[in-house]
């Protein structure tokens, strides 16, 4: 298949990134953008890549793209995920918080994160609130 982005890497760029990748501390996702820098640099193929890295596909594909439209910077940082941020303070967490250490309510042996969640509207801590997000703030504390 033929690739319309190819990755060229000037000698400066790939010690750049050679040296980066030895000597700092990075996170499997950015380890991986420059793992696949460097592979693409080399002339290799994008499924080849994307079983070395660990990578998809798709993902070898949109690094090299990037790299190729907007630089060697643009395709070693990620784009801003879609959704929007959390919108909580401390507040709601702490009473989730403090809610997972109370008795559990009438009935019941133990709270459940959808009971807790349901507590939590009830007592008008937060508008709403997901039982998955109750998961993770108390996963957080422990």
């Amino acid at each position: 298949m033929r690739k319309s982005a190819f990755v060229r890497l000037t000698p400066e760029q790939r010690a750049e990134l050679t040296e980066r990748l030895e000597r700092e501390a990075l996170n499997g996702r950015k380890r991986r953008h420059f793992q696949i820098l460097l592979r693409a640099d080399e002339g290799r193929t994008d499924e080849p890549i994307a079983v070395t890295t660990g990578a998809r596909r798709s993902t070898v594909e949109r690094h090299r793209i990037r790299f190729a439209r907007e630089g060697l910077e643009a395709a070693l940082t990620d784009t801003p995920r879609s959704g929007a941020p959390a919108q909580r303070d401390g507040q709601p967490e702490a009473m989730i918080i403090a809610l997972a250490g109370s008795d559990a309510p009438e009935g019941p042996a133990r709270w459940t994160a959808k009971r807790r969640a349901n507590r939590a509207v009830e007592w008008e801590v937060v508008e709403s609130v997901s039982e998955s997000t109750v998961r993770r703030v108390l996963q957080k504390t422990r």
